[in-house]
């Protein structure tokens, strides 16, 4: 683990930099070590990946035979490492509430963007700015999207300049598993990072997988729809070598966004209204990445990965009475760079070590050349420069019982074009130790996370350091071997820092602020029955059609707290405003989630699922506020989603619903500040054609079936009633 003393020298701008290059050379030194050990540990023990499913099929089935207990045998050797299980075991099993979307699910969700797909998790809200370049950001259980974690094949995506992840530009191409863990991940073995967040969102891309013996197969796809959308994407993979396959994937969008919308100039129904086209919605990025995965031995497997996006986009503002054509000129540019790494090695059944890199690169400029101050233009231009490294050590002490320990190291610099600019810099450590107990019915973890910062700058006066320890605890249990049923409650602490812009900001930015501190508790109940299905004989074979069926559900109470809420405050008029730590939230919810499947007939399937979430969310900052107790803004205490699925034999259905109820654009509960609430209907077919190229997947959607109009975000509305056809040949 790694800690450091401060000292006077943490804040001088010219040694500063030179400590910070020597902390990354010993990580770099470190790192390349462990993986030259890691090499020569096991030079001769390669084998195919096929022989390696095997050899855990194997091991797996002697295990169970033996009357190993299900939850440990389902963690053969590597025991964070699940290899046969269903995701809603996962769900089911866990000690905090976990929510997981398959490839196979988001295809049936109509998603065309991350942020599409987010919308069907209980107790997430997405604050969307309308259409397809609007920004859209993802708060869990009204924390705020600041204390949402967003990782991407295991490492964190970060934005030290606004903290929160704009995850409307994470395309699902190509994108095996989207998980929400609430609280914290069961698994232990995880980088120091993962521990930090009030809640996380992750992102697993699909490996190659060439399990039929071909060496080269991917995929190409091409969507089109309204408002001028365009989507051709390709991915491919390839094996190169026994031991080594890479994989290569580019997609391009482009849409003019310029959907209609009715403006109401006062009550629905009673004033007067019209129809006009939203205005400067326009997107076009590209994404590129590659990545190359190497399995030198059963025990040791790497992966390197590299990412770019470039995106130019239009920001259509908030609509304006009488003023609709004209009141949006902004533009916004921003180019994304990474690259990551991970290795991981088995030195035993006990000991696993693995290690993770990252170096990052962003790019961020918005113009407005319709600005109303003197200049009567305004451009901003801004520069993110990242380093990360984590060394993360995993010991089986007994067949139940694991430890782990984790260190990160992180430096974050920001750049503008602004005269006098502080340009600062942010050297993050975080170490953490954890546990975990697993049995067939008892499941804890524990860990205790510390973090320590250090703040620089090249210009005025740098921020305070800061350090914290952050508790968790978990557990769930199973009262009654014969039915799956669980009891599960966690505590977690945590906290989030002050972002570049609280801090920073010319005219706005404070120093002194405190990094906001959140209080999670959780209680929940989950339940899993199989059942079976109607047959025609009692034998599961292609004369009958008996299969299992299941049903599942989940059942989370809890209770939040966030103390020094930042939040944008007049110092002395309504045009001079600062960040302070003003705001304490008191948050108590109730999620519910249910989802099961039904064997109609021997090839037909229906999947149905629903989600159903409250939320009190209070603002307790001061008694003699206007605003003290009243509900937090754009947090409706009711809201949900549903979708229904049919597997024909000839062609396969997908229906799904997102609806919320009312909710306030203010933080006073008065009646000119009320939201009415709204329900979002989709629809789509699909079906599949084997050919001698390939399969080719046809699918037609329909979005907003209903032509519903309505914002999420006042004065953002979003579009009406909207198709999309897709076509993708898998070869």
């Amino acid at each position: 683990m790694i800690f450091f003393k401060q000292s006077r020298f943490t804040r001088n701008r010219y040694t500063w930099p030179k400590f910070r290059r020597g902390c990354f050379m010993i990580t770099l030194i470190f790192n390349t070590l462990c993986a030259q050990l890691v090499y020569a540990q096991q030079p001769n023990r390669f084998t195919t990946e096929q022989e390696q499913t095997r050899r855990v099929q194997d091991e797996l089935s002697q295990k169970q035979g033996k009357g190993v207990p299900e939850a440990v045998a389902d963690s053969l050797r590597l025991p964070e490492v699940v290899v046969t299980e269903r995701y809603s075991d996962r769900e089911i099993r866990s000690t905090a509430p976990v929510q997981i979307l398959s490839g196979d699910q988001l295809r049936h969700l109509h998603a065309l963007q991350l942020s599409d797909a987010v919308k069907h998790f209980s107790g997430a809200a997405i604050k969307d700015y309308g259409g397809i370049g609007g920004l859209k950001t993802v708060s869990v259980r009204s924390l705020g999207a600041h204390h949402t974690a967003v990782a991407y094949n295991g490492v964190a995506i970060s934005d030290v300049q606004t903290g929160q992840v704009d995850i409307g530009r994470l395309s699902l191409d190509n994108v095996e598993q989207v998980t929400l863990h609430t609280g914290q991940n069961d698994q232990i073995f995880l980088p120091a990072t993962a521990f930090a967040s009030a809640s996380s969102l992750n992102i697993r891309s699909a490996r190659p997988n060439f399990s039929d013996g071909k060496r080269l197969d991917g995929k190409a796809s091409l969507k089109g729809g309204s408002f001028g959308l365009f989507n051709p994407s390709f991915h491919i993979n390839t094996r190169l070598s026994d031991r080594f396959s890479a994989s290569l994937g580019s997609e391009w969008m482009k849409a003019t966004g310029d959907y209609p919308y009715l403006l109401q100039y006062g009550v629905a129904g009673v004033d007067s209204s019209s129809m006009e086209r939203r205005e400067n919605s326009d997107v076009n990025n590209l994404r590129l990445e590659g990545a190359l995965f190497g399995n030198f031995s059963m025990d040791t497997k790497a992966e390197l990965r590299a990412y770019y996006y470039r995106s130019e986009r239009g920001l259509p503002g908030a609509t304006i009475y009488y003023n609709t054509e004209n009141f949006s000129k902004q533009r916004l540019w921003d180019r994304t760079f990474f690259v990551q790494g991970n290795m991981e090695h088995a030195f035993s059944s006990e000991w696993i070590v693995q290690a993770n890199a990252k170096h990052h690169r962003g790019y961020l400029r918005y113009l407005d050349p319709a600005y109303l101050g003197t200049s009567g233009t305004y451009e901003d231009i801004f520069n993110q420069h990242e380093i990360y490294g984590s060394v993360s050590l995993l010991y089986r002490a007994f067949e139940n019982l694991s430890f782990s320990g984790s260190s990160d190291l992180s430096s974050a610099t920001m750049h503008a074009e602004r005269t006098a600019f502080a340009t600062p810099t942010r050297l993050t450590s975080r170490s953490v130790v954890a546990t975990k107990w697993v049995s067939e019915r008892t499941m804890a973890t524990a860990h205790l996370l510390y973090t320590h910062t250090f703040e620089s700058v090249l210009q005025g006066e740098a921020a305070d350091n800061r350090s914290k320890l952050s508790p968790y605890l978990s557990l769930s249990l199973k009262p009654f071997a014969e039915n799956d049923f669980r009891v599960r409650a966690f505590y977690k602490n945590s906290f989030r820092l002050p972002t570049f812009n609280d801090l920073y900001y010319p005219a706005v930015g404070t120093r002194d602020l405190q990094p906001e501190d959140a209080h999670q508790l959780n209680i929940g109940l989950t339940y899993s029955r199989k059942l079976e299905g109607m047959s025609k004989n009692k034998d599961n074979n292609e004369n009958g059609w008996q299969k299992e069926n299941h049903f599942t559900a989940t059942l989370d109470a809890y209770r939040n707290r966030v103390n020094n809420k930042i939040v944008a405050y007049p110092t002395g008029n309504l045009h001079q405003w600062a960040m302070l730590n003003l705001g304490k939230v008191a948050i108590t919810g109730v999620d519910l989630s249910v989802e099961g499947s039904i064997h109609l007939t021997r090839a037909t399937t229906l999947l149905a699922g629903a989600n159903y979430t409250y939320q009190s969310a209070l603002d307790k900052s001061d008694p003699s506020r206007s605003t003290y107790n009243h509900q937090i803004i754009y947090t409706p205490r009711h809201s949900g989603s549903g979708r229904l699925v049919l597997h024909l034999p000839w062609l396969d259905l997908a229906y799904t619903l997102l609806w919320s109820g009312q909710r306030y654009s203010n933080g006073y509960n008065s009646e000119e500040f009320l939201m009415n609430g709204y329900s979002d209907h989709g629809f789509s077919a699909s079906k599949a054609l084997p050919t001698r190229f390939g399969e080719i997947n046809l699918q037609l959607e329909a979005l907003n079936l209903l032509d519903q109009n309505y914002e999420i975000v006042r004065n953002y509305p979003m579009p009406g009633r909207s198709f999309r056809i897709n076509t993708s040949l898998n070869f």
